[in-house]
């Protein structure tokens, strides 16, 4: 099997779901990680590994969704329940930009109050005060929520959104994109259509966007694969992502409970990623997740970039997975593996190499 998917990655063809499937379960781990750094080098010839200066402002905790294996979420009328003053999101975005951040990341819970109205006022705002931030913000499943609340469509939501400031779309709330494994534990979501319609209008508006994987909860090995293969089509029908994140789930303080999964296994997924995915440009290791040892690793099992310095994270954090680094720090990880190190924008522009 092994020489057969050679000769096909080798011949420039893609990989069949049943060949993924067993590079994932019997292949073994350097094998896969071989063929993903080959993949890597040919793709980003040029050894060098991109970083982004980021903040991630959770604006509110409050979600109807209620996810099983999210840490951060409370309802409405818990007593520390939260929506950021306008203020406050304005002080942290200005200390990103005194620290030379460029990347805003604007993400919270599906708040059943907050409709369209309040995020074009908050947008246009912070376009005007710092127009050099990228406002990569609001997840699928939150931009459906606006839609709902303000009783619109998709499309209108992104292009009133996109016209008051939003530039582009994380992927994040994808968890796995398959609905049998969404209805386990996350069954008030979007399902993976849904996330799919997002970023189709998204990518039709000329709006840029990524995509992401938590895996480790309640998935399968054939869940996985599915996940990743579904992007890979999504971005050959006209898609707009700039990378895949693949990060494992944390199970501190959910309800899920439950394992993470081990290093190896996250290794394997990531080079797995890198592989099927020759259409996405960029594959990001999870430090926040993974620590940077294991980012440090990931380099070289076909990770190119290493996301970002992330000044303030909640989320993650919540289940008590706390891993932190600055940027010198992070410039070091990326020179200790013989790379070169460069800050980029979110659309993967350098900025400046370190």
């Amino acid at each position: 099997m092994l020489a057969g998917i050679m000769e096909h990655l080798a011949a420039g063809l893609p990989l069949t779901r049943a060949e993924a499937l067993w590079l994932l379960t019997e292949a073994d781990l350097l094998q896969v990680g071989r063929l993903a750094d080959t993949i890597r080098r040919r793709l980003h010839p040029d050894r060098l590994v991109t970083f982004v200066v980021d903040r991630n402002v959770n604006y509110t905790n409050i979600c109807e969704s209620r996810c099983s294996f999210c840490a951060f979420y409370r309802d409405e009328g818990s007593s520390d329940a939260f929506v950021l003053a306008e203020e406050v999101i304005y002080e942290k975005i200005a200390e990103l930009v005194a620290q030379g951040g460029t990347q805003l990341l604007m993400q919270g819970g599906l708040h059943p109050q907050l409709g369209i109205d309040w995020f074009e006022r908050l947008f246009r705002e912070i376009k005007r005060c710092f127009p050099t931030v990228q406002n990569h913000s609001l997840s699928p499943a939150e931009i459906t929520q606006i839609a709902s609340v303000s009783q619109l469509g998709i499309r209108e939501t992104l292009q009133r959104l996109k016209e008051a400031g939003l530039d582009s779309v994380p992927g994040g709330g994808a968890e796995i994109l398959v609905d049998r494994v969404r209805q386990e534990i996350s069954p008030k979501k979007i399902g993976w259509e849904g996330w799919a319609a997002v970023m189709r209008e998204a990518a039709l508006l000329g709006m840029p966007t990524t995509a992401t994987m938590m895996f480790g909860s309640r998935e399968t090995a054939a869940d996985i694969v599915e996940h990743i293969f579904r992007v890979r089509e999504l971005q050959a029908g006209g898609g707009s992502f700039t990378a895949f994140i693949p990060w494992t789930y944390q199970p501190g303080n959910t309800e899920l409970g439950g394992k993470t999964a081990t290093g190896v296994e996250y290794l394997k997924v990531l080079a797995l990623s890198r592989i099927i995915l020759d259409n996405v440009p960029n594959i990001q290791a999870s430090w926040v997740t993974q620590g940077a040892k294991m980012a440090q690793v990931a380099l070289f099992f076909g990770a190119n970039d290493l996301g970002g310095t992330m000044l303030e994270e909640n989320v993650v954090a919540a289940a008590g997975c706390r891993f932190r680094m600055s940027m010198a720090e992070m410039v070091a990880l990326i020179h200790g593996g013989g790379f070169r190190a460069a800050q980029r924008t979110t659309l993967y522009d350098i900025i400046r190499e370190y």
